[in-house]
């Protein structure tokens, strides 16, 4: 019988992944770590204030006599960190003092780190697939993206550190749901779904349940390793707007940074580049090894897992009258529209250009 310790508990797939673990009959006991209380049911999992980027993590995890260890605390947003300085102190700062103090423990045998798949960037030479063995050929430069990679690296070092430890990566597609929130459902959530000019990304998803369901197998059973976890088959960024109702808005490479600063501003969706990048060239990730070694095949392919979330989110997410004109008004004048019906004009023009698939 295991005691887990989850760190990031106070957001919801850390809140979900306490209390699904609470149920299992495999584990004795669950300790949730986070700097905030969580805001959904956690089960019979207990709730500690603590700070992972405090050493005091480490007198936490020696109480609870926790011999396994999921880390879930990084933040995949600045608006969820309050600033992209408190985001990367988190999500690197954290993870160190979290291995320090799980390299010192003499009861964590295993160690569970939720990453994801946009540690190998995106690009226009990319693979038809990623392995978890492919080197990235466009590197992260930012964000989350940038702090998963050094993320990571930590993760590797302890690895080399601490052999007799378990490791466990688990590599995720952007995560769909119908309770989850991710700059991706905030970005289909949009009125108006801006697109960059001459590109239909390639996405692939991973449905919440099946990501959550992961991470409990890697818990109740030892699966040392890198791992790519995502739902079967891809769908291009046209198929997804016109899944979700949404009309498609190309705006020229040069200005897309222009409107993705806009939006964070309006405080719409918060994309960051290396999120804007994924939008024009996509990624898809081989599952050969989650399928095969790991022994998981997730319930949702992609596809799936989209409409899902169109159908439990979308239909009752419409946003007030009020608030589409502001953005429709507000997207216009980023993109030099004078009116909104400029912008709706452009919209409903169709490409000239030939649509390069990333």
């Amino acid at each position: 019988m295991s005691v887990v310790l989850v760190s990031g508990v106070s957001r919801h797939l850390g809140s979900s992944f306490a209390r699904l673990l609470d149920a299992d009959p495999a584990v004795s006991r669950v300790i949730g770590v986070d700097v905030v209380p969580p805001r959904a049911d956690i089960g019979g999992a207990e709730f500690v204030r603590a700070d992972i980027r405090n050493p005091i993590i480490a007198k936490v995890i020696a109480s609870a006599g926790a011999d396994i260890v999921v880390h879930m605390g990084v933040i995949s947003t600045p608006l969820q960190a309050g600033g992209r300085l408190t985001m990367k102190d988190i999500n690197v700062i954290g993870t160190m003092q979290l291995l320090a103090a799980c390299q010192k423990s003499a009861t964590v045998r295993k160690l569970v780190v939720k990453s994801t798949s946009s540690v190998y960037g995106a690009g226009p030479k990319d693979p038809a697939k990623f392995t978890e063995d492919t080197e990235p050929r466009s590197q992260p430069r930012s964000g989350w993206a940038k702090d998963s990679v050094e993320v990571e690296g930590y993760v590797r070092g302890f690895g080399r550190r601490r052999p007799d430890v378990t490791v466990t990566t688990l590599r995720f597609a952007n995560v769909l749901g119908p309770r989850v929130e991710t700059a991706m459902s905030g970005y289909f959530s949009l009125p108006l779904l801006p697109t960059v000019l001459g590109h239909d990304a390639r996405m692939q998803l991973v449905h919440e349940d099946d990501l959550l369901e992961t991470l409990r197998q890697a818990v109740v059973a030892d699966h040392p390793g890198t791992y790519n976890v995502a739902g079967d088959g891809v769908l291009m960024l046209s198929q997804a707007a016109r899944l979700a109702g949404r009309q498609a808005l190309p705006v020229p490479s040069p200005m897309v940074g222009l409107v993705g600063g806009w939006f964070r501003r309006a405080g719409f969706v918060d994309f960051s580049t290396e999120q804007v990048r994924f939008l024009t060239y996509g990624r898809a990730l081989d599952t050969t090894r989650l399928t095969e070694d790991f022994g998981f095949t997730p319930t949702y392919n992609t596809r799936e897992t989209f409409e899902s979330f169109v159908a439990d989110r979308l239909v009752d997410r419409t946003l007030p009258r009020e608030r589409i004109v502001a953005f429709e008004q507000g997207l216009a004048h980023a993109l030099g529209r004078r009116t909104v019906a400029e912008l709706h004009d452009s919209a409903a023009t169709p490409d000239s250009q030939e649509v390069r698939h990333g």
